[in-house]
């Protein structure tokens, strides 16, 4: 195995650039070309790149690997204790609308089918901080699949494949293949299971990504479709795609927030799934760990008796602090005299929509904003500083290295990792919003 420090080879890749700076700005040009003419949208544009990949050694893709293992363990047990324990659900909070929906009996084993748990990362010593965890509605898989494709034009890539082997992550086909394993326990299954692929789709990020996850059912020899949610229809125990097509199982994309905030528009797949005639891959209980309070939740005493030593130890290492924004749970006088120490967060959103860090805030902006959001469903967390590294955005005028705040985000499928989501942002917090740039993610192994 390649004996290689996960800083020591991304420097190695930056220096490739630096070293050769000329001709990688002209690579850059088909990279951008290519990147132009693909399927890497963001609600229709071009995603926003930056030059260099994030590297991973095969031991950091072994590290992550066995912390993905200890954090789905524990995600699971939460997931299960909220099943089982009305004490346990009262600590949610949930509307009893969503309640009911999460208690519906999936039919099948895993409680979290799809997960990308977001991290901070320090490069130089494998430490981290766990951001979020995203379930159904986890994304950018397609981001990943075609930056790996455009850097193969650019000259650093093809140098730094003269000494190792550099290779992709494959986030599509295992997809399909855990989706159909996660299938095979369920009750009611059936041979050869038509697929929805369904979502909100003016809120889909990526229709173009969609398309290649039923490309890849298609492939596997499965009948898929890309379908509205609204558009499903139910009728004597079957529900239909707006094609018509019966669907056996839907992957769901629609996020949960989403699905609350218009369920009188979708009768017919609320229907569908209350009378458990579709398998929900995942169902609602994947909501369970999706919420901010879960990250609250996880110090106290009622989740850490069903814990073990171990993991226990892990979430007091790489979980925030975190508690309700509220009188009862914080000091006031602290949180805005310290304030480059928080940040805070709505319970239950996405793309960090409604994220606030007191470091970008004067200390009466972020009193203000603290009473604003004071008892209003929001978290306090402990902020972390993402760790920084140089990179460079091609695509400016006159460009130049800068460095660049990361985050990781870690796929997990049927609680198995199978890839990184690599952004980088010229500011704290990372995301659409707050200028997020993509890279691809690369596996480094050594030359054969």
């Amino acid at each position: 195995m390649l004996q290689i420090g996960m800083k020591e080879i991304n420097d190695r890749y930056s220096k490739e650039v630096e070293d050769h700076f000329e001709k990688n700005q002209l690579t850059n040009k088909a990279q951008f070309d290519y990147l132009n003419n693909s399927t890497a949208k963001y609600h229709g544009m071009t995603i926003s790149y930056l030059y260099i990949p994030k590297l991973f050694p095969e031991a950091v893709v072994d590290f992550l690997c066995n912390q993905v293992t200890m954090i789905y363990s524990i995600l699971d047990k939460v997931i299960r204790e909220y099943l089982t324990h009305e004490d346990y659900r009262a600590l949610f909070g949930f509307d009893k609308r969503l309640e009911e929906l999460i208690l519906i009996d999936r039919l099948y084993k895993t409680t979290l089918p799809i997960a990308r748990v977001d991290i901070f990362l320090n490069e130089e010593d494998l430490s981290y901080k766990f951001c979020e965890f995203n379930a159904d509605g986890s994304s950018s898989m397609n981001d990943d699949r075609e930056l790996n494709i455009s850097i193969k034009y650019t000259d650093a890539y093809q140098r730094m494949q003269e000494h190792y082997d550099l290779d992709s992550f494959e986030l599509f086909d295992s997809w399909v293949e855990e989706f159909m394993n996660i299938y095979s326990t369920y009750q009611k299954k059936v041979d050869k299971p038509k697929v929805a692929i369904v979502d909100f789709l003016e809120k889909g990020a990526s229709l173009e990504e969609f398309e290649q996850f039923r490309q890849s059912f298609i492939k596997a020899g499965y009948q898929a479709e890309v379908c509205e949610i609204r558009d499903l229809r139910y009728a004597s125990g079957q529900l239909y795609s707006p094609s018509g097509m019966p669907i056996d199982a839907i992957y769901r994309r629609a996020v949960t927030s989403d699905i609350m905030e218009h369920l009188e528009e979708i009768p017919d797949f609320i229907q569908a799934v209350r009378e458990q005639k579709v398998c929900l891959i995942g169902s609602f209980c994947t909501q369970v760990i999706h919420n901010k309070i879960l990250f609250k939740l996880l110090f106290e005493e009622r989740t850490q008796r069903f814990l073990t030593e171990e993991e226990r130890q892990f979430i007091k290492e790489h979980i925030p602090y975190t508690v309700s924004l509220s009188e009862t749970d914080c000091n006031m006088d602290e949180i805005i005299e310290n304030k480059n120490r928080w940040i805070i967060k709505p319970e239950d959103s996405y793309g960090a929509q409604g994220v606030f860090a007191g470091i970008h805030y004067t200390r009466k902006e972020w009193e203000q904003i603290i009473k604003e959001h004071l008892e209003n469903h929001y978290m306090l967390q402990e902020f972390h500083m993402p760790y920084q590294s140089r990179n460079v955005l091609m695509n400016e005028k006159y460009p130049q290295f800068k460095n660049y705040s990361n985050l990781m985000g870690l796929y997990v499928y049927n609680g198995k990792f199978k890839g990184v989501y690599s952004r980088l942002s010229g500011k704290e917090i990372i995301s659409v919003e707050q200028d997020e740039n993509d890279a691809a993610s690369v596996i480094v192994k050594e030359k054969q």
